[in-house]
């Protein structure tokens, strides 16, 4: 699973991206010394994608996996498509069945099957009972690696066992029966101050709780973080013990949860790369934009219902809200991103030109794509092509600036020191408002009067 940022992640994007050419190389490879995988792929998260492939090159094969495991989906899909056969190969060889589970969740069917064959068939058996469950369920992304021991073992060899292995967000030891059906837990600290003689069942916990493998991601996450525990086990239907779910990852999970939601709310999901290629991009939203488009269509179709009795001038009226909602939603997909990327510290003065270059790419994009479609719908309509004229002009120019808006408010309300994420939506809702009416009536007033 992804790793949370270091603390001065944005000082090193700053540092990376105000670097070129050559001299980024050279910072880059400084990084490298230092910098955790989850950091180095954060750092190419917020690189252009050919200054990012370019600094690809310079991490060692050591490293390549735990980098491509720490990126988002569509970061890391862009760099094995970058990558020749024998590399994917090299690459695809060392993962681990719960490491491909989380891959396959957006990685092509081919590449998860080339992965399949180069398990061994343990891994491959392994994969497949995760696959049992869907993308919303905890046993799909269940932790396996746990301290089980048999409920008649001896504190002693409990205390060894303990002892021996070290696993991370770990202080239960679960107890199953023959047939990997969990009995119980004992924790830690009970088996350290019990006497070495007992056997482990005299110190089962009366409340033991556990999660079952068909629970939502979610119900899970949030029954990790109120049990006051760090591990829980996960059993399956028939009560054998599939693995765990850690504190850890909970929180993961949860953070996961309010990503998507946020993202969603511009439709959009929590893979997407904050530089992803133009036409990919503009195409990943074209259709929230052609969804948006129905109900603007549908709220000024209302208002035509009036129009026998309405003269031109209110003909443009009827047609206002469709410019304004197609700029909102082209600054919301941008803003959404940006306040993303700023959570995460990848967004400084280095690549913010870039990023905006990018963004106008697509509004340009999607614009004269909507705007056309728009156009000839609004000229039809009203038997004007006056009409489908002025609206096309206004609802691109409309959309440049909600994409520029968008990336441009949080980095000014952020040196503001004010929440981007709270206020940002109400000042872009208000820009693409204005510059959409002004634009429309001020063509028409020009063109009609």
């Amino acid at each position: 699973m992804p790793v949370a940022p270091q603390p001065e992640v944005g000082q090193v994007v700053e540092q990376l991206t105000g670097a070129e050419g050559e001299q980024q190389a050279v910072v880059f490879d400084e990084i490298l010394e230092a910098a955790e995988p989850g950091t180095i792929a954060l750092l190419l998260e917020a690189l252009p994608l050919d200054e990012r492939h370019e600094r690809w090159l310079q991490v060692s094969e050591d490293e390549q996996l735990a980098v491509l495991d720490d990126m988002r989906a569509e970061p890391r899909i862009d760099m094995l498509r970058h990558m020749s056969d024998v590399q994917v190969d090299s690459i695809l060889s060392q993962l681990t069945a719960e490491q491909l589970i989380d891959w396959s969740d957006s990685l092509p069917d081919e590449l998860t099957d080339r992965a399949l064959a180069l398990m061994h068939e343990r891994q491959r058996q392994q994969y497949a009972r995760f696959d049992l469950y869907s993308e919303n369920e905890i046993g799909r992304y269940v932790d396996h690696q746990v301290l089980v021991l048999s409920p008649q073992a001896s504190v002693s060899q409990a205390q060894k066992f303990i002892r021996r292995i070290e696993l991370d967000c770990n202080d239960t030891l679960f107890l199953t029966d023959d047939d990997d059906v969990l009995v119980g837990c004992v924790s830690h600290q009970d088996i350290r101050r019990a006497d070495p003689s007992l056997p482990l069942k005299e110190l089962m916990a009366d409340d033991a709780r556990s999660i079952r493998a068909d629970t939502s991601l979610f119900d899970a996450s949030e029954a990790m973080e109120h049990s006051e525990q760090l591990e829980l086990a996960v059993i399956d239907a028939d009560d054998r013990l599939l693995g765990r779910i850690t504190l850890r990852s909970a929180t993961w999970l949860m953070r996961e949860h309010y990503e998507a939601q946020l993202m969603a709310t511009a439709g959009l999901d929590e893979t997407h790369d904050l530089f992803a290629p133009i036409i990919k991009g503009a195409s990943q939203r074209a259709v929230w934009l052609g969804i948006n488009l129905l109900t603007a269509f549908l709220a000024s179709a209302t208002i035509g219902l009036f129009e026998d009795v309405l003269t031109q001038v209110v003909a443009l009226a009827v047609l206002m809200p469709i410019v304004a909602s197609m700029g909102g939603i082209t600054g919301s997909q941008s803003l959404t991103l940006m306040i993303r990327a700023m959570a995460t510290g990848q967004i400084s003065s280095g690549n913010m030109w870039a990023l905006l270059k990018n963004e106008l790419g697509i509004g340009s994009l999607n614009g004269v794509l909507w705007a056309g479609v728009i156009g000839l719908v609004a000229g039809w309509w009203f038997t004007s092509p006056e009409i489908g004229v002025v609206i096309a002009c206004a609802i691109l120019i409309n959309m440049l600036v909600a994409a520029a808006s968008g990336v441009l408010i949080p980095v000014i309300l952020q040196k503001l020191d004010q929440d981007a994420a709270l206020s940002g939506s109400v000042i872009l809702t208000t820009v693409t408002d204005v510059v959409g009416f002004l634009t429309f009536l001020g063509l028409a007033t020009l063109l009609f009067l």
